[in-house]
């Protein structure tokens, strides 16, 4: 069965001024839907194409004969579960269990923040920053292009897309406010306690 684009779940103009309307309108509506278009060709009739895209990432990392279905299949996911890490109004700080859990893993959350912001600040060229669980434990992470946490065994809880395509429109090349920006006003925290409640 074919992997559906999804709609945004917020409007184009929702996270605006931080995330322009032109912004979402060209990551969503051409770079993403690429992904899923190109994917989905590239598994039609294969025994890929009845597995979920969870199952290909995995099944195709570090295949170096299935690298264009790995990048399409983990850029789709991996846009798929950005938007959701956004929402109007987001930002602030995180309350009740994932709270905790940051304070007790990182030390506090200005601690986590300033390596999340490190991690997407220091992302040579093309990828995105994530917040995982691993083995138990909250980590920060960072992965060039396509790669996600899927495929190194870890649960991905919260992401920040730094290709170039997600920011430059807005923010032109200066990344570091666009992170900033991206964690004081647009992280969704709701979603990433979701996110940690169904890992645990």
């Amino acid at each position: 069965m074919a992997y559906e684009l999804p709609p945004l779940p917020y409007d184009y103009e929702a996270l605006a001024p931080h995330v322009s309307s032109d912004t979402l309108k060209f990551h969503h509506d051409k770079h993403h839907a690429a992904y899923v278009t190109n994917f989905n060709k590239m598994v039609e009739g294969t025994e890929l194409a009845s597995q979920s895209i969870e199952e290909v990432i995995k099944a195709t990392y570090g295949d170096s004969s299935k690298t264009g279905i790995f990048n399409n299949a983990a850029q789709a996911w991996n846009h798929t579960f950005y938007w959701n890490c956004m929402k109007p109004n987001g930002g602030g700080t995180p309350t009740g269990a994932l709270a905790d859990k940051i304070n007790a893993d990182f030390g506090s959350f200005d601690k986590f923040k300033e390596e999340f912001l490190a991690a997407g600040g220091t992302q040579f060229g093309s990828g995105w920053a994530w917040l995982v669980l691993d083995k138990g434990t909250l980590k920060v992470t960072k992965t060039s292009n396509a790669e996600n946490p899927i495929a190194l065994g870890q649960t991905p809880l919260l992401t920040m897309d730094v290709w170039e395509h997600a920011y430059y429109l807005d923010y032109q090349n200066r990344r570091p406010d666009y992170a900033k920006t991206f964690v004081d006003s647009l992280i969704n925290w709701d979603y990433v306690a979701e996110q940690f409640a169904a890992a645990k």
